[in-house]
């Protein structure tokens, strides 16, 4: 089928097809589109009459569609001067002090923190200007700047050590005497060693040798862990403890395991008489007391540890919730182990003579101290590398969020331990937008709303009304993740940071 297209200009289409948009001011660009109606079948069931003189075979064939679009912005530097700045970093990014700020423009903006609903903000084409207003250039706000900084550092440099927590405290004192122990120990070990030549007696002193070590290390993590959050370090040191157990786990122990073999092995290959035990019975069982002791109150703590948390005895070991407490744990069951190997395998040499019996003694301590080594370095690897918490608790922590009626769905959620009970959570939330809409309504005057939607009648109008009621609408969702985030730390204390991604 074949038709002629009668060509007219666009304003005489649009009186001759819209007769009722001929004479309106539209003040926005039109897009004409002459496109070729679909076939019979494709059809719509409601045709359109002919018009304006002309057949339906012409008519049928053309339609003219008219879309009002406003004209795309282009967004430059320009328009970022409108970007908002607080006073703090004001203060601290211009080096402005808080007189020079109030002669500025003040604009109230919804705080981002739990303790204030609103606070102030200045634009920050205002505080540039001031700012070059009280320098005089940029070279010399560079300067203030460095300066500054440098007073900062030597300031961080000087606070760097600052433990403050009472019961980190109470454990640094207790690696401190258990240090003081494992150090007496080890001396004793080696001049029964000395004394009688017992490959036994050398790996208790090279056990003791490596748990004094790795008391220090532990001290050391302790009291880096309490540090306060820097710029650097924004979630805070609390995996210094999970660090100083790994380093001991690696090298230490490894160190230790490895030269109770070599002389276990060497005692195998070369042995050699061995003097009289008496005084080396009397340091073991000395150790064993002392060892023993520490072990009983290891094991007590855990217990009160694992029943807060809601986790088996066994749960807890494995999980290493607190390091800290797991190495000593550790130490001391395996000193209590390998001072009654080395004694066991000390009486059979005294009742039979052998000294071979001695040398696989001092090879039992070496492997029970790599088998240990090997424990530490999974479970602080496993903790460094970010574990899940339960899966329970994350269930729990989801659960609250998708009972929320201003949450459509939670997607992609993690929550990782960051040791100290401290949790980490993250999810991406798609918000309701009709409930968020609603709320913003709820604390609106709706009569003079509907007064401002009468009064629109041109394209800037709407625009206008639309940016202005679209940017509180903004402010209104960050309203909805700021209540979120603040009950969820709220019902959940260990929760201490939350990061809701809006989908």
């Amino acid at each position: 089928m074949s038709s002629r297209i009668q060509c007219v200009s666009p304003g005489l289409a649009t009186e001759r097809m819209l007769p009722c948009l001929a004479h309106r001011p539209w003040q926005v660009l039109c897009r004409v589109y002459l496109l070729q109606r679909a076939p019979l079948s494709q059809r719509p069931p409601k045709i359109a009459k002919p018009c304006f003189g002309e057949s339906f075979t012409q008519c049928h064939l053309h339609v003219l569609f008219l879309r009002a679009v406003l004209k795309k912005r282009e967004y430059g530097t320009k328009y970022t001067q409108n970007n908002f700045i607080t006073a703090v970093r004001a203060m601290n990014e211009f080096c402005l002090k808080l007189g020079d700020l109030e002669q500025l423009r003040k604009i109230r903006r919804r705080s981002p923190h739990d303790d204030t609903e609103a606070f102030t903000v200045f634009l920050r084409s205002d505080v540039e200007a001031k700012a070059l207003d009280v320098w005089g250039s940029q070279e010399a706000l560079a300067r203030e700047r460095n300066l500054r900084k440098e007073v900062e550092r030597e300031y961080q440099e000087s606070m760097s050590f600052s433990p403050h927590l009472m019961h980190d405290l109470y454990k640094c004192l207790i690696s401190f005497f258990q240090n003081c122990r494992n150090g007496l120990n080890f001396f004793f070990k080696l001049l029964a060693w000395v004394y009688t030549g017992s490959a036994c007696m050398f790996s208790e002193a090279i056990h003791s040798l490596a748990d004094t070590c790795n008391q220090a290390l532990l001290a050391l993590g302790i009291s880096q862990s309490v540090r306060n959050p820097d710029a650097i370090h924004p979630y805070g040191f609390s995996n210094m403890r999970y660090i100083a157990s790994l380093i001991s786990g690696v090298g230490i122990f490894m160190m230790g395991a490895g030269l109770s073999w070599y002389h276990g092995i060497m005692g195998l290959l070369h042995p050699q008489p061995i003097e009289s035990l008496l005084w080396a019975y009397c340091i073991l069982a000395g150790s064993l007391v002392s060892e023993g002791a520490t072990l009983l109150v290891a094991i007590n703590e855990i217990k009160k540890s694992s029943r807060k948390q809601g986790l088996s005895f066994y749960e807890y070991v494995m999980q290493s919730r607190d390091p800290s407490t797991n190495v000593v744990l550790l130490e001391d069951a395996a000193a209590v182990v390998g001072v009654v190997l080395a004694a066991g395998c000390m009486g059979l040499t005294s009742l039979t003579g052998n000294p071979y019996y001695d040398s696989l003694g001092s090879l039992c301590v070496g492997t029970l101290l790599g088998t240990v080594s090997a424990f530490l370095i999974y479970t602080n690897t496993e903790a460094l590398l970010g574990r899940s918490i339960q899966a329970e608790h994350v269930q729990k922590l989801t659960e609250f969020l998708e009972n929320d009626p201003a949450v459509r769905a939670i997607h992609d959620v993690k929550a990782t331990d960051m040791g100290l009970s401290k949790v980490r959570f993250k999810a991406e939330v798609d918000f309701d937008g009709r409930v968020v809409t609603r709320s913003y309504l709820e604390k609106q005057d709706i009569e003079q709303i509907l007064n401002d939607i009468q009064q629109v009648k041109t394209p800037e109008e709407l625009e206008n009304f639309m940016l202005k009621h679209g940017e509180n609408i903004i402010d209104t969702l960050g309203a909805e993740v700021d209540r979120l985030e603040k009950e969820l730390k709220q019902r959940n204390p260990e929760v201490r940071h939350v990061d809701l991604e809006i989908l």
